[in-house]
Protein backbone atom coordinates (compact mmCIF):
# COMPACT_ATOMS: atom_id res chain seq x y z
CA UNK A 1 0.00 0.00 0.00
CA UNK A 2 1.41 3.27 -0.93
CA UNK A 3 0.90 6.39 1.51
CA UNK A 4 0.81 10.04 0.66
CA UNK A 5 0.54 12.76 2.89
CA UNK A 6 -1.88 16.00 2.54
CA UNK A 7 0.10 19.12 1.11
CA UNK A 8 -1.29 22.51 1.43
CA UNK A 9 -2.32 24.74 -1.23
CA UNK A 10 0.92 27.24 -0.68
CA UNK A 11 3.29 24.00 -1.57
CA UNK A 12 1.03 22.90 -4.46
CA UNK A 13 1.58 26.56 -5.88
CA UNK A 14 5.18 25.84 -6.15
CA UNK A 15 5.02 22.42 -7.75
CA UNK A 16 5.95 21.45 -11.14
CA UNK A 17 4.02 18.80 -13.32
CA UNK A 18 5.90 16.05 -12.31
CA UNK A 19 5.72 16.76 -8.51
CA UNK A 20 1.93 17.45 -9.21
CA UNK A 21 1.76 13.85 -10.75
CA UNK A 22 3.54 12.35 -8.33
CA UNK A 23 1.90 13.76 -4.89
CA UNK A 24 -2.12 13.90 -6.54
CA UNK A 25 -2.04 11.16 -9.48
CA UNK A 26 -2.78 7.86 -8.71
CA UNK A 27 -1.79 5.24 -11.92
CA UNK A 28 -1.63 1.82 -12.37
CA UNK A 29 -4.06 1.08 -9.77
CA UNK A 30 -5.69 -2.41 -12.98
CA UNK A 31 -3.12 -4.80 -12.72
CA UNK A 32 -4.04 -8.26 -14.15
CA UNK A 33 -4.13 -10.26 -10.91
CA UNK A 34 -3.47 -7.37 -8.35
CA UNK A 35 -4.91 -5.82 -5.63
CA UNK A 36 -3.51 -2.39 -5.60
CA UNK A 37 -4.24 0.20 -2.59
CA UNK A 38 -2.93 3.88 -2.25
CA UNK A 39 -3.16 5.89 1.59
CA UNK A 40 -4.23 9.34 0.84
CA UNK A 41 -4.09 11.00 4.48
CA UNK A 42 -6.61 13.42 2.86
CA UNK A 43 -9.73 12.57 5.37
CA UNK A 44 -7.81 9.32 5.39
CA UNK A 45 -9.01 7.85 2.42
CA UNK A 46 -7.64 4.57 1.11
CA UNK A 47 -7.80 4.17 -2.83
CA UNK A 48 -8.28 0.47 -4.54
CA UNK A 49 -8.53 -1.14 -7.87
CA UNK A 50 -8.67 -4.79 -8.38
CA UNK A 51 -8.70 -6.73 -11.31
CA UNK A 52 -9.08 -10.70 -10.84
CA UNK A 53 -8.87 -12.78 -13.79
CA UNK A 54 -8.32 -16.72 -12.67
CA UNK A 55 -8.59 -16.82 -9.02
CA UNK A 56 -9.94 -14.87 -6.44
CA UNK A 57 -8.03 -11.52 -4.79
CA UNK A 58 -8.38 -10.90 -1.28
CA UNK A 59 -8.33 -7.85 0.04
CA UNK A 60 -5.14 -7.14 2.28
CA UNK A 61 -5.02 -5.87 5.52
CA UNK A 62 -1.85 -3.64 5.74
CA UNK A 63 0.07 -3.03 8.95
CA UNK A 64 -0.30 0.96 8.36
CA UNK A 65 -3.48 0.01 9.41
CA UNK A 66 -2.85 -1.64 12.81
CA UNK A 67 -5.93 -3.75 12.79
CA UNK A 68 -6.96 -7.08 12.81
CA UNK A 69 -8.64 -6.74 9.25
CA UNK A 70 -8.89 -4.29 6.70
CA UNK A 71 -12.91 -3.55 7.83
CA UNK A 72 -12.33 -3.79 11.95
CA UNK A 73 -12.72 0.02 11.63
CA UNK A 74 -13.53 1.29 7.95
CA UNK A 75 -16.18 0.80 5.50
CA UNK A 76 -15.51 0.51 1.41
CA UNK A 77 -17.61 1.20 -1.69
CA UNK A 78 -16.71 -0.98 -4.46
CA UNK A 79 -17.86 -0.45 -8.29
CA UNK A 80 -17.35 -2.24 -11.48
CA UNK A 81 -16.28 -0.88 -14.38
CA UNK A 82 -15.26 -4.38 -16.42
CA UNK A 83 -16.44 -7.53 -17.35
CA UNK A 84 -18.93 -9.12 -14.81
CA UNK A 85 -17.31 -9.98 -11.56
CA UNK A 86 -17.96 -11.35 -7.97
CA UNK A 87 -17.25 -9.30 -4.65
CA UNK A 88 -17.12 -12.02 -1.57
CA UNK A 89 -17.53 -11.08 1.40
CA UNK A 90 -18.32 -12.79 4.89
CA UNK A 91 -19.65 -15.91 3.05
CA UNK A 92 -22.09 -13.75 0.77
CA UNK A 93 -21.36 -13.56 -2.86
CA UNK A 94 -22.07 -10.11 -4.78
CA UNK A 95 -22.57 -10.36 -8.33
CA UNK A 96 -21.82 -7.07 -10.25
CA UNK A 97 -22.45 -6.47 -13.53
CA UNK A 98 -20.92 -3.41 -15.30
CA UNK A 99 -21.45 0.03 -13.08
CA UNK A 100 -22.85 -1.93 -10.39
CA UNK A 101 -21.96 -1.67 -7.08
CA UNK A 102 -21.58 -2.95 -3.81
CA UNK A 103 -21.38 -1.31 -0.15
CA UNK A 104 -19.42 -3.16 2.82
CA UNK A 105 -19.85 -2.14 5.91
CA UNK A 106 -17.71 -1.63 9.38
CA UNK A 107 -17.13 -5.39 10.17
CA UNK A 108 -16.80 -7.43 7.88
CA UNK A 109 -14.25 -9.42 7.94
CA UNK A 110 -13.12 -11.44 4.73
CA UNK A 111 -13.41 -9.58 1.47
CA UNK A 112 -12.23 -11.22 -2.09
CA UNK A 113 -12.48 -10.00 -5.65
CA UNK A 114 -13.82 -12.36 -8.65
CA UNK A 115 -13.88 -12.87 -12.16
CA UNK A 116 -17.04 -14.66 -14.34
CA UNK A 117 -14.71 -14.72 -17.56
CA UNK A 118 -11.06 -14.21 -17.28
CA UNK A 119 -11.69 -13.56 -21.23
CA UNK A 120 -13.83 -10.85 -19.89
CA UNK A 121 -12.57 -9.65 -16.43
CA UNK A 122 -14.32 -7.47 -13.98
CA UNK A 123 -12.20 -4.36 -13.13
CA UNK A 124 -13.24 -3.28 -9.54
CA UNK A 125 -12.33 0.63 -8.11
CA UNK A 126 -13.01 0.87 -4.67
CA UNK A 127 -12.42 3.76 -1.83
CA UNK A 128 -12.67 3.34 1.66
CA UNK A 129 -13.05 5.69 4.51
CA UNK A 130 -12.83 5.17 8.59
CA UNK A 131 -16.27 4.28 9.97
CA UNK A 132 -17.30 4.71 13.31
CA UNK A 133 -20.74 2.84 12.74
CA UNK A 134 -22.20 -0.47 11.03
CA UNK A 135 -24.32 -0.09 8.01
CA UNK A 136 -25.75 -3.58 6.45
CA UNK A 137 -23.79 -4.43 3.18
CA UNK A 138 -25.74 -3.95 -0.32
CA UNK A 139 -25.52 -4.31 -3.97
CA UNK A 140 -26.36 -1.21 -5.93
CA UNK A 141 -27.27 -1.68 -9.84
CA UNK A 142 -26.61 0.86 -12.02
CA UNK A 143 -30.69 1.33 -12.31
CA UNK A 144 -30.80 1.22 -8.58
CA UNK A 145 -29.12 5.08 -8.33
CA UNK A 146 -31.75 6.63 -10.00
CA UNK A 147 -30.14 8.27 -12.77
CA UNK A 148 -30.67 12.09 -12.97
CA UNK A 149 -29.33 13.65 -16.62
CA UNK A 150 -27.78 17.11 -16.37
CA UNK A 151 -26.16 19.53 -18.48
CA UNK A 152 -27.02 20.01 -22.07
CA UNK A 153 -24.86 19.59 -25.36
CA UNK A 154 -24.78 23.44 -26.34
CA UNK A 155 -21.91 23.56 -23.50
CA UNK A 156 -20.52 19.99 -24.34
CA UNK A 157 -21.86 18.59 -20.60
CA UNK A 158 -24.57 16.63 -21.34
CA UNK A 159 -24.17 13.89 -18.71
CA UNK A 160 -26.49 10.99 -16.15
CA UNK A 161 -25.66 11.49 -12.45
CA UNK A 162 -25.57 8.17 -10.62
CA UNK A 163 -25.49 8.40 -7.12
CA UNK A 164 -25.08 5.06 -5.32
CA UNK A 165 -23.89 5.62 -1.13
CA UNK A 166 -25.49 8.34 -0.17
CA UNK A 167 -27.83 9.71 2.04
CA UNK A 168 -31.18 9.10 0.13
CA UNK A 169 -29.94 5.98 -1.41
CA UNK A 170 -27.51 3.15 0.46
CA UNK A 171 -26.12 4.44 3.89
CA UNK A 172 -23.15 4.61 5.15
CA UNK A 173 -20.59 6.26 7.90
CA UNK A 174 -19.19 9.12 6.36
CA UNK A 175 -18.70 7.59 2.30
CA UNK A 176 -20.04 9.47 -0.62
CA UNK A 177 -19.76 7.17 -3.92
CA UNK A 178 -21.45 7.45 -7.56
CA UNK A 179 -20.32 8.02 -11.06
CA UNK A 180 -21.32 10.01 -14.02
CA UNK A 181 -21.56 9.22 -17.68
CA UNK A 182 -21.08 12.07 -20.49
CA UNK A 183 -22.46 11.64 -24.12
CA UNK A 184 -21.18 11.53 -27.23
CA UNK A 185 -20.52 14.82 -27.60
CA UNK A 186 -19.49 15.91 -24.72
CA UNK A 187 -16.21 16.55 -22.69
CA UNK A 188 -16.53 18.52 -19.55
CA UNK A 189 -17.56 17.30 -16.34
CA UNK A 190 -18.72 18.98 -12.51
CA UNK A 191 -19.14 22.32 -14.31
CA UNK A 192 -19.90 24.71 -12.65
CA UNK A 193 -16.77 24.37 -10.38
CA UNK A 194 -16.51 23.73 -6.77
CA UNK A 195 -14.67 22.96 -3.71
CA UNK A 196 -16.15 21.97 -0.46
CA UNK A 197 -13.78 22.33 2.65
CA UNK A 198 -16.00 19.97 4.26
CA UNK A 199 -14.80 16.98 2.33
CA UNK A 200 -12.24 15.37 0.51
CA UNK A 201 -13.09 14.05 -3.29
CA UNK A 202 -11.31 11.62 -5.35
CA UNK A 203 -12.33 11.02 -9.43
CA UNK A 204 -11.59 7.57 -10.98
CA UNK A 205 -11.73 8.05 -15.02
CA UNK A 206 -13.12 5.17 -17.08
CA UNK A 207 -14.43 4.18 -20.84
CA UNK A 208 -11.66 7.00 -21.64
CA UNK A 209 -10.23 5.81 -25.47
CA UNK A 210 -6.58 4.22 -25.58
CA UNK A 211 -5.52 7.48 -27.85
CA UNK A 212 -7.75 10.14 -25.85
CA UNK A 213 -6.61 11.69 -22.32
CA UNK A 214 -8.93 14.10 -19.69
CA UNK A 215 -7.50 17.32 -18.50
CA UNK A 216 -8.35 17.33 -15.08
CA UNK A 217 -8.29 21.07 -13.61
CA UNK A 218 -7.17 21.02 -9.64
CA UNK A 219 -6.10 23.90 -7.58
CA UNK A 220 -7.08 26.55 -5.66
CA UNK A 221 -10.18 29.07 -8.03
CA UNK A 222 -7.54 31.63 -8.84
CA UNK A 223 -4.59 29.21 -8.78
CA UNK A 224 -5.51 26.48 -11.15
CA UNK A 225 -3.56 23.79 -12.04
CA UNK A 226 -3.86 20.55 -14.35
CA UNK A 227 -2.99 17.13 -14.37
CA UNK A 228 -3.75 15.02 -18.47
CA UNK A 229 -5.03 11.38 -17.35
CA UNK A 230 -5.15 8.49 -19.44
CA UNK A 231 -7.88 5.44 -18.54
CA UNK A 232 -8.03 3.75 -15.30
CA UNK A 233 -6.16 6.67 -13.88
CA UNK A 234 -8.17 8.24 -10.41
CA UNK A 235 -6.76 11.78 -9.13
CA UNK A 236 -6.97 13.13 -5.44
CA UNK A 237 -8.70 16.34 -4.54
CA UNK A 238 -7.94 17.99 -1.33
CA UNK A 239 -11.15 19.52 0.41
CA UNK A 240 -9.48 23.18 -0.92
CA UNK A 241 -9.42 22.40 -4.70
CA UNK A 242 -11.61 22.89 -7.58
CA UNK A 243 -12.30 19.24 -9.27
CA UNK A 244 -13.33 19.35 -12.88
CA UNK A 245 -12.15 18.62 -16.29
CA UNK A 246 -12.36 18.41 -20.28
CA UNK A 247 -11.49 15.56 -22.15
CA UNK A 248 -10.43 14.52 -25.80
CA UNK A 249 -13.49 12.29 -26.29
CA UNK A 250 -16.43 11.57 -23.91
CA UNK A 251 -15.90 9.42 -20.93
CA UNK A 252 -17.12 8.13 -17.52
CA UNK A 253 -15.77 8.73 -13.88
CA UNK A 254 -16.42 7.82 -10.74
CA UNK A 255 -16.29 10.59 -7.44
CA UNK A 256 -15.94 9.55 -4.37
CA UNK A 257 -15.62 11.31 -1.29
CA UNK A 258 -15.52 11.62 2.90
CA UNK A 259 -15.37 13.98 5.56
CA UNK A 260 -17.64 16.47 7.65
CA UNK A 261 -21.01 15.80 5.88
CA UNK A 262 -22.76 13.35 3.38
CA UNK A 263 -25.04 16.30 1.49
CA UNK A 264 -24.24 15.31 -2.19
CA UNK A 265 -25.35 19.28 -2.65
CA UNK A 266 -23.07 20.89 -0.09
CA UNK A 267 -20.62 22.96 -2.43
CA UNK A 268 -19.04 26.44 -2.81
CA UNK A 269 -19.21 27.20 -6.53
CA UNK A 270 -16.80 28.86 -8.43
CA UNK A 271 -18.26 30.54 -11.47
CA UNK A 272 -16.19 29.71 -14.50
CA UNK A 273 -15.98 33.17 -14.77
CA UNK A 274 -14.08 34.22 -11.90
CA UNK A 275 -11.51 31.14 -12.50
CA UNK A 276 -7.62 31.89 -12.70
Amino acid sequence: MEIRFSHSPEETQQMSTQELRKCFLVQHLMQDDTVRLVYAHDDRLIIGGAKPLTNPLDLPNHPELKADYFLERRELGIINVGGKGKVLADGQTFELAKLDAVYLGKGTREVAFAAVSPHDPPVFFFLSAPAHASYPNQVITKMDAAPVQAGDTANANRRTIYKYIHLEGVRSCQLVMGLTMLEPGSVWNSVPPHTHTRRTEVYFYFDVPKDQRVFHFMGKPQETRHLVMANHEAVISPPWSVHFGCGTAHYGFIWGMAGENQVYTDMDVAPVQTLL
